[in-house]
């Protein structure tokens, strides 16, 4: 058995990758990234930066993306649950317009690969989540992006948290998705 499965999702390159865990009555271990089993599967870009953020529930993050340093991310939660979304913004792409998401959470272990060309963002379901993640580029504010939550065209099926969604000031002014061009993400399409 590999040490990594390998699931692809509707849209071709975004990954859900469900690692084998090995555990007993003292706990478990597992990889959460090796570059040789990773590159087989297509996912072969280097990995420049990791981040890790908490939030409480009803935290809606997104939906974000960087026009310049365009960062294609490896996800997981390692406290709590989130439901992760990405949203395929690559013009030339079969798929353009498109979302997948996925349940990530401390118990199942999955991790979510987004490649580049995509907004990301998750709605945290559980009271806390700690939320890691690994980028193909460094975080740039001047090239920030985004496309609103609860954008009409997208139309992203939130699941119900119980809660009101608590989402930043920031996220609430993105320009909606089919009032943008996206043709920073152009060579990016399939």
């Amino acid at each position: 058995m590999g040490k990594f499965t390998f699931l692809p999702t509707e849209i071709p390159g975004v990954v859900v990758i469900e690692p084998t865990v090995f555990g007993d009555d003292r706990g478990y271990f597992m990889e959460t990234y090796q570059i040789d089993d990773f590159a087989a599967a297509g996912i072969d870009k280097p990995f420049v930066q990791d981040n890790q953020s908490r939030s409480t529930k009803g935290v809606l993050r997104g939906l974000h993306f960087q026009k310049n340093h365009t960062q294609g991310k490896l996800v997981r939660v390692t406290m709590g649950e989130v439901y992760d979304v990405a949203v395929d913004c690559r013009p030339n792409s079969a798929t353009f317009g498109k979302w997948v998401g996925v349940t990530l959470s401390a118990e199942n272990k999955k991790m979510f690969y987004i490649p580049e060309g995509f907004a990301h963002g998750f709605l945290v379901l559980s009271d806390v989540a700690e939320f890691c993640y690994k980028c193909t580029d460094v975080y740039d504010p001047t090239s920030e992006g985004g496309i609103p939550y609860d954008d009409p065209t997208v139309n992203v099926q939130w699941p119900d948290c119980g809660c009101p969604h608590k989402t930043s000031a920031k996220d609430k002014e993105h320009t909606p998705f089919a009032d943008q061009k996206f043709e920073y993400f152009e060579k990016y399409g399939i």
